[in-house]
């Protein structure tokens, strides 16, 4: 409680003066401060509100979303509102997004693969839909000490998850099964776009390459060893699993973890913004890109 709330409280019975010495506090400023007081109360009634809205927008979004995203969120319904403002009724009602976790490495090397060259060298960008891609393989801990396999195909531009497939095996048929996803999701062809990846035994086998060559796609790979060739693809799965496991270490089941990717995954599709894509969604700004193509 501050002092002049405390002089306020209990000025009936000892008066102004005689507090604001005890206290040492100005009676000028205990008059500005009671002054204020309608101010104040409307600032505590309008935070309230927007800690009702956040507190809603946060489940919305199964306890992931921060500070920026439920700005971008506030700020699309209308609400004027600053990051800053956000950020300090959060931090008083208790609540934040989801934080990184250190990730485990997955991909097992193929020594023997032809040699691919790496078509994207880090730039993890386009200016297209369906140009580029990047993909990979993660594992989904289930049960006890048991994994699924998540093969994804994201692209580029829309930061779009375009196909996904998901095995209790790591066989080459996880990746191309992912990319014929994709493919379906882009009118069945991939005619022309550039699917880059590691150099997993899965990536380089004769099969996925036959595959590819079926969808149109031309094959890129980063050097043996090298996380950061391929550091979308790994960014996007950190991503999917920090915000379902949201701090767990495993599902109890696989249909648990199935049925906790495809919501994650339609969600964020459909409705996750992205803050690359100006705090849109995936679909939104593919939506976007069209509305723009057929005005020009």
């Amino acid at each position: 409680m501050s002092r002049f709330q405390f002089v306020d409280d209990h000025r009936g019975a000892f008066g102004v003066k005689r507090l604001c010495r005890v206290l040492e506090v100005s009676r000028s400023g205990f008059y500005r401060w009671l002054k204020g007081a309608p101010a104040r109360m409307e600032r505590a009634r309008s935070d309230a509100r927007l800690a009702r809205r956040i507190r809603e927008i946060h489940k919305e979004s199964d306890g992931t979303y921060g500070v920026p995203r439920i700005t971008a969120e506030l700020q699309e319904a209308g609400i004027e509102v600053n990051h800053k403002r956000v950020a300090r009724v959060m931090a008083r009602i208790g609540l934040q997004g989801v934080h990184l976790r250190r990730k485990v490495r997955t991909t097992v090397p193929e020594p023997s693969a032809t040699p691919v060259p790496d078509l994207l060298r880090r730039d993890f960008t386009a200016s297209e839909p369906n140009t580029k891609y990047v993909g990979d393989i993660t594992y989904l801990p289930v049960g006890d000490g048991q994994f699924l396999y998540l093969a994804t195909v994201l692209d580029l531009c829309s930061k779009r998850l375009a196909g996904w497939s998901i095995a209790d095996h790591m066989r080459t048929e996880l990746v191309t099964d992912a990319l014929r996803a994709a493919a379906r999701t882009r009118g069945g062809t991939l005619d022309g776009a550039i699917f880059h990846s590691d150099n997993g035994a899965q990536y380089a086998s004769k099969e996925f390459a036959d595959v590819c060559r079926e969808l149109g796609v031309t094959r890129s790979r980063g050097a043996v060893g090298t996380s950061a060739d391929n550091a979308a693809a790994e960014s996007f799965n950190a991503s999917l699993k920090r915000e379902t496991l949201q701090g767990r270490k495993r599902w109890p089941g696989a249909r648990e973890a199935r049925l906790a990717v495809f919501r994650w995954v339609t969600r964020y599709n459909t409705r996750r913004r992205h803050s690359a894509l100006g705090q849109i969604s995936p679909i939104a700004f593919e939506q976007r890109s069209v509305t723009l193509a057929d005005a020009a």
